[in-house]
């Protein structure tokens, strides 16, 4: 066999995978994004066949005391047995996300203290091995974050760096920028925070440009939910329903979070982004399960066995951030927090583990009741501190 005709092979039986439809017989224990990244993953997280009881401490109760109990149950383990692996790839930046919430909520600055002692040991630098990819931009979250709670130049000066890069990058026809949904949690995020810092509008009116192009190619006016990315456009579950990745819509409502935080009250785009959070929040509390969580397979939940805690945590925290605002009814989807809050209870064990977190891919997929992952940790953290607010504050 000539080696243009195996390359030729490989390519296409890796893309053929890719297409095939994802039914419950057919779902990868493994993504070709992971097999790509092997070190990493042994470092973000793994499910023990024995993980010990749930816990028995906690109370599903929504109040300050009560949710600060559990965060700070689940971010102490996670600290404990993962600080040692913390790294600048996108699965730690979402962790660092919600441990910076985690400190702010609970006032205890070891969750912050951890991240700022890893931004020091990497110089507030990103990875920056791949731009323009969007997973590389991921701690910029982070250390804008903590820019803004103690400016120092330093903080942002390579983020800075690398976005100017990007704003002036012209898009490539053949292929968009944030081609994958997950990706708007990932950049749009930094760049709106940097307009935010800097007060120079360019950022938040590329952020704009790029995230109409993703929505256009992946946001379903049907579903009101994204597409993983185009591969997916056309797939079908086993019951003949489309194919939407539970943590995938996570990644994006929580950045639209993200993205409207640090929007300008008066920006004339604000309005498309509460739009898009308005319609996805309607879906997600349509389609919640009895037990208040989300399988992976959003439209096919009956073929998956356990919720998944990641895409769960993400919805929490997104539509409680809209009740707060008074961007989503009170009276409507306080109901949905409440229980999917309940739900992701159920699922800590009595040492702190936060199980049903499906492993890195980029599909629904099954995986045991132990499977604990650092970004559904991270997501966790953001959705109880945005419950803790919404506890202490009374409806108009």
């Amino acid at each position: 066999m000539s080696a243009k005709l195996a390359f030729f092979l490989i390519n296409y039986l890796s893309f053929s995978l890719i297409l095939v439809p994802v039914t419950p017989a057919q779902q990868p224990s493994v993504s070709l994004k992971s097999k790509a990244s092997a070190v990493e993953r042994t470092k973000e997280g793994d499910q023990p066949d024995n993980p010990g009881p749930i816990a028995t401490d906690l109370s599903p109760r929504l109040t300050s005391p009560a949710i600060r109990a559990a965060m700070k149950k689940v971010g102490d383990w996670q600290l404990r047995v993962g600080e040692a692996n913390f790294n600048n790839e996108w699965t730690f930046a979402a962790l660092y996300d919600g441990l910076i919430a985690a400190s702010k909520t609970t006032g205890d600055p070891a969750y912050r203290n951890a991240v700022v002692k890893f931004a020091q040991a990497q110089d507030w630098k990103l990875a920056n091995n791949r731009f323009p990819h969007a997973d590389d931009m991921a701690l910029g979250k982070a250390y804008t974050a903590l820019h803004l709670e103690d400016p120092k130049a330093i903080r942002i000066a390579d983020t800075t760096g690398i976005l100017d890069q990007l704003v002036a990058r012209p898009d490539d026809p053949a292929k968009e920028l944030w081609w994958w949904c997950d990706a708007l949690y990932m950049a749009p995020p930094v760049l709106a925070r940097m307009s935010e810092i800097t007060g120079d509008p360019k950022y938040d009116r590329y952020m704009d440009h790029e995230w109409g192009i993703t929505s256009t190619l992946l946001y379903s006016p049907e579903f009101h939910l994204f597409f993983r990315d185009a591969n997916y456009l056309k797939q079908k579950q086993a019951n003949g329903k489309p194919v939407f990745w539970s943590r995938g819509n996570g990644w994006v409502m929580a950045g639209l979070v993200k993205v409207l935080q640090a929007l300008p009250l008066n920006d004339p785009s604000r309005p498309r982004y509460i739009k898009q959070l308005q319609e996805m929040a309607a879906e997600i509390a349509a389609i919640q399960s009895a037990d208040g969580l989300w399988r992976t397979g959003l439209l096919d939940a009956a073929a998956y066995r356990l919720p998944e805690i990641s895409g769960s945590a993400f919805f929490t925290y997104a539509i409680a951030y809209g009740i707060n605002e008074h961007i989503l009814d009170r009276e409507k989807f306080l109901p949905v927090v409440q229980k999917a809050w309940a739900g992701m209870l159920t699922h800590i064990y009595a040492d702190g583990r936060l199980g049903s977190i499906q492993p890195v891919g980029e599909q629904p997929g099954e995986f045991k009741p132990s499977a604990s992952y650092v970004y559904g940790v991270g997501g966790f953290l953001e959705a109880g501190s945005e419950l803790d607010s919404l506890s202490r504050t009374k409806p108009k």
